[in-house]
């Protein structure tokens, strides 16, 4: 019974992952997130734009400045990629 039980809530557990495509996610959208859920997606988005750049350190300041100019940058722009704010914000292109 147990293992009867477990194969009918595999397919139930397969659906629970949902994949996001990260560079898709516009201004608006992202400020509109929660804070927690920004806060979240900017270390995210930061992390791997930092990755892309071969930075291997981390400055809190810079992070934050940056977290601000990108949300600056994207109250004007919210149909365009967070991706666009993020390269506007730290001068790369």
């Amino acid at each position: 019974i147990g293992l009867t039980f477990a194969i009918l809530l595999l397919p139930a557990t397969a659906n629970a992952q949902l994949t996001i495509d990260m560079a898709s996610i516009t201004c608006g959208q992202y400020l509109g997130m929660p804070p927690a859920q920004s806060r979240d997606f900017s270390a995210w988005m930061g992390g791997w734009f930092s990755y892309q750049l071969r930075k291997t350190s981390i400055d809190l300041m810079t992070h934050e400045k940056n977290i601000a100019n990108v949300k600056a940058w994207c109250q004007y722009h919210p149909q365009e990629t967070v991706m666009s704010g993020l390269k506007n914000a730290t001068g790369q292109q």
